[in-house]
């Protein structure tokens, strides 16, 4: 066959598996192995050969996407880490932005560096912004320095100097010394990692590569060994927070770009799906165990980013976390998963996460030790979840344990019933969600009602329907292998890479044109290599933009260049697309006064076919329930029997009338009272306010 692919997203509870042969999917999750993180997908991959008969050999590509970085950094269970820096900006890092993130907390914490301020060492050496040399490198430069880095045993180095996204050769000078003199520890250069402008931002990236650099350079040297060592011999290709995929070793060099791995998968299947149903504004909605995340979709493409955030401290507070400068899609993501703790504060106040149950000891109904109650023992208890069918059949939920948890947790200290403290868990987080949802949406001056949703991941079908009553949503799409939707989205995702260089430019007279085609063209070359080490035989298409601003002003926007080679004309274009940009964004021009570019990016992925409209849903049938089941009321507060439909047995056309439930191995479908629930042509579920 020799055709086949698989996906592997590990997440905080389970690792979801999905494979393409012969125009067959096949899925499964297994749970989530903390501690030897390749094993959960090791048992995925093993129970997948079992379940479809198909043999290692039969495989072409393997994808792979992974909260390892993200936890390490959110956990601080990263690499000890030194930092060599200019001299006299040892303190950079620390002092950040040099302002507070929450002004009226006199508490505040502000989130520690990752390197010690005792690991981090000046450099005598400096370079100007034109990439003058001001001070040289010395070549006793770390004489006193690595003696101190092999007596503390570092095993990772982060170099960030002055201006070497202009002029890398200081960097690389000292890498070349620390890898003679210390070997065995890992080196990340900012002139590699986040070549940008910006220091504290650049520094902070690299910071953070070099963190977590041993941790999945170690796991994913094991995993491929593993792999092999089952039979594989097919490439291993690692989903980026960009939504691209990348080679192996690109993996191992910038692990940092693999922190949102998992979510950027599930924002390319619901962009897919959004453009095969012809959906022009969208919400993707994706709950997982541990976390929810949800994107905004226009036009069939998510929103891209560079700048990012991760392990804040204060939730849903910019500036409260490390940030980072790497392509990312844009989304938000909040502790709201099947695994999410909950609690009653002292103001008598139900609150769910975001601490999480993960995968141990999980949640209580999960008989593996889990002590507190959660969203899945709410959901169990309010008849959402089959116990003795989830996750397959693989494995067996103790509702008696769950009531037990849900009584002392939330029924006791609020006077409920076990089915009044789920319902109240449901819907707190069901708001947290939304509001979420709403926050974002505003801070990109969008809206969220009157949109279509997409709904995917373990837990998300649970609420779906809930969520979009919240949001005024009319329309609810759940598609194909919703439980492991990101896993999916990884078999869609292109191979691609996004190559960025800081360059001053001002578009006068002087604008040197053969030097920017150069830049391009230099920039083309690196992304290539890239890419084609994950992609060999396919065309590619280049996206271009640069980074712009008037002359002064303390922040750019982002504007699509058209592609090159470029002549004289194309300052005059680049001014007339920034000034029409600007003018829609802050609803006004600038007359008379320069324009600049800082920084220009350069994407390059291999072509992906758009996918096919989907044809016109079959005809309405009604079809036969499989069973029924007590599902919890929300209006009468009580149990109520409603039928249950197998989605493996329903035909495109099948119309269902809510309320209903809708099972499938990964998750299950909740179809509310007023919703109706119709399976399109391509088998997709339609959930609809019934008219």
């Amino acid at each position: 066959m020799a055709g086949a692919r698989l996906a592997a997203d590990i997440g905080g509870t389970f690792t979801d598996i999905a494979v393409e042969f012969d125009d067959n999917l096949h899925t499964c999750k297994v749970p989530t192995t903390p501690d030897a993180p390749e094993q959960g997908v090791l048992d995925g991959v093993v129970r997948t050969l079992e379940e479809t008969g198909l043999g290692p050999a039969d495989f072409s590509l393997i994808v792979h996407g992974t909260t390892l970085a993200t936890n390490a950094l959110i956990e601080r269970k990263g690499a000890k880490t030194a930092m060599l820096v200019t001299e006299g900006f040892r303190d950079a890092v620390e002092m950040a932005y040099e302002n507070r993130f929450e002004q009226y907390d006199i508490y505040m914490d502000k989130p520690p560096p990752l390197v010690p301020r005792e690991l981090r060492f000046g450099v005598v050496e400096r370079v100007d912004s034109r990439g003058n040399v001001l001070i040289p490198l010395p070549d006793d430069a770390l004489a006193s320095i690595i003696p101190i880095l092999r007596s503390e045993r570092i095993d990772a180095v982060a170099i960030g100097l002055m201006h070497s996204y202009v002029a890398p050769d200081h960097e690389r000078r000292i890498a070349t010394i620390l890898k003679s003199e210390l070997p065995g520890v890992m080196v990340s250069l900012s002139s590699e990692v986040s070549p940008e402008i910006r220091e504290y931002e650049r520094w902070s990236t690299t910071v953070a590569n070099a963190y977590v650099k041993p941790l999945m350079s170690s796991y994913l040297g094991r995993l491929s060994d593993s792999l092999s060592d089952l039979g594989f011999g097919c490439s291993l290709c690692l989903m980026t927070s960009g939504g691209g995929l990348c080679s192996l070793e690109t993996a191992r060099q910038f692990p940092i770009r693999l922190v949102e791995s998992g979510p950027a998968g599930g924002a390319i299947l619901a962009a897919r799906l959004a453009q095969e149903c012809g959906l022009d504004e969208v919400v993707s909605f994706d709950m997982g165990g541990t976390t929810a995340k949800i994107c905004l979709i226009d036009n069939g493409e998510p929103i891209h980013s560079r700048r990012f955030e991760v392990a804040r401290q204060y939730r849903f507070l910019k500036g409260s976390g490390l940030p980072l400068r790497i392509p990312v899609i844009e989304m938000v993501e909040i502790g709201a998963g099947g695994g999410s703790i909950a609690r009653v504060d002292s103001l008598s106040r139900i609150q769910v996460g975001p601490d999480s149950a993960g995968a141990v000891p999980g949640p209580a109904c999960y008989s593996k030790g889990g002590a507190a109650a959660t969203v899945t023992d709410a959901n169990l208890t309010l008849g959402r979840i089959d116990g003795e069918a989830f996750a397959g059949g693989t494995m067996r939920l103790d509702a008696n344990a769950a009531a037990k948890t849900l009584e002392v947790d939330v029924g006791v200290p609020l006077s409920l019933s076990d089915e009044g403290a789920a319902f109240g868990i449901s819907e707190v987080v069901e708001e947290n969600m939304a509001n979420a949802a709403r926050v974002h949406a505003v801070e990109r001056g969008a809206e969220v009602r009157g949109r279509s949703m997409i709904a995917f991941g373990g837990g998300a079908p649970l609420h779906a329907a809930s969520l979009a009553r919240k949001l005024k949503i009319d329309e609810v799409v759940v598609p194909v292998a919703a439980g492991v939707g990101s896993a999916v989205g990884f078999l869609q995702a292109p191979a691609a890479y996004e190559v960025v260089r800081s360059r001053y430019e001002i578009l006068d007279n002087s604008f040197d044109v053969s030097a920017l085609n150069a830049l391009f063209s230099e920039m083309r070359d690196e992304a290539s290599g890239i890419v084609r080490a994950a992609a060999s035989d396919t065309a590619l298409v280049e996206n271009r933009t640069a980074d712009m601003r008037y002359r002064g002003q303390g922040h750019e926007i982002t504007i699509v260049l058209p592609d090159g080679p470029y002549n004289h004309l194309i300052g005059i274009d680049m001014i007339d697309r920034f000034e029409t940009s600007y003018e829609a964004t802050f609803s006004r021009r600038i007359p008379n006064l320069d324009v600049e570019v800082l920084n220009w990016s350069l994407r390059l992925s291999a072509a992906v076919p758009d996918p096919e409209l989907c044809p016109p849903d079959p005809p309405a049938t009604e079809p036969e329930p499989n069973g029924s089941r007590m599902l919890f009321d929300p209006e009468t507060a009580a149990p109520m029997e409603v039928s249950v439909y197998d989605r493996d047995s329903l035909k495109p056309g099948n119309l269902i009338v809510g309320p209903a439930i809708i099972t499938e191995d990964e998750t299950t479908t909740i179809v509310l009272s007023g919703y109706e629930a119709t399976v399109n042509a391509r088998s997709h579920i339609v959930l609809r306010r019934a008219p």
